[in-house]
């Protein structure tokens, strides 16, 4: 089962409409991640510094759908959040995973401790000589592993993209990223749990719910990377 060119154009109109009608989240996010630093009992002063810095050097960029980009590291924070994952360096290697990328700035600029500084580098794509893409790809995933702050960071981060992708990105975008998530992310991710076992726990809810998002959009678009592999199999939980 597959759905019409007609149909997803349709839901992208659609989409491109809530997202122009949607509230800015931006504010509530800002005042919320503040508070949670700002915790005398726990305080979280790297991510305090990350936030300040990540909404100066985003400023005035945006998003594919029209929002403000600091909504993308943002929202990634309070997700983690959510999911209990709360560690100071982890934050703010959230908040600051596409600054190197995206502004031109070095790692060394970053005004976190060589942590954060290391998570972040390990979050920055860098083409060595001689690679192709592909190559590049399958390195930049695997060395994922060296840093768990940048590997739990690239799940959420990939979870994001994903469920924000529909009705934004051309097809072709979004049918690459759901074969990289399967064929690369996902066998990292399930590396991951014997080398950072302190990390079982979110790592299988993490590697669940992509993949069942992936899955699904997987069935939407009509892009088979599944074999022989039933829907049921595919939807169950990843062991």
């Amino acid at each position: 089962m597959f759905f019409t060119d007609e149909y997803l154009q349709e839901m992208q109109l659609l989409r491109q409409k809530y997202d122009k009608s949607r509230p800015n989240d931006t504010d509530k996010m800002l005042t919320f991640m503040r508070g949670f630093c700002s915790d005398k009992h726990n305080p979280k002063p790297e991510t305090l510094r990350a936030l300040g810095y990540a909404r100066k050097k985003h400023i005035n960029q945006f998003r594919n759908n029209g929002e403000p980009y600091i909504i993308h590291p943002l929202s990634m924070a309070c997700f983690a959040i959510g999911l209990g994952l709360s560690d100071d360096n982890l934050l703010a290697v959230i908040l600051l995973h596409d600054i190197c990328e995206d502004t031109n700035t070095s790692i060394n600029e970053l005004p976190v401790n060589d942590k954060v500084k290391h998570g972040v580098k390990y979050m920055t794509i860098q083409e060595l000589p001689g690679e192709d893409k592909i190559e590049t790809k399958r390195r930049y995933f695997w060395s994922l592993l060296e840093d768990e702050n940048a590997l739990l960071c690239k799940a959420i981060d990939r979870y994001s993209n994903l469920h924000t992708m529909v009705g934004i990105f051309e097809v072709e975008r979004i049918k690459r990223n759901i074969r990289e998530t399967h064929e690369l992310l996902m066998p990292v991710l399930k590396e991951a749990k014997d080398s950072y076992p302190e990390y079982s726990n979110e790592l299988y809810i993490l590697r669940t719910i992509l993949r069942n998002l992936y899955v699904n959009l997987a069935i939407i678009y009509n892009e088979d990377i599944f074999g022989n592999e039933s829907r049921e199999q595919l939807t169950n939980c990843p062991d």
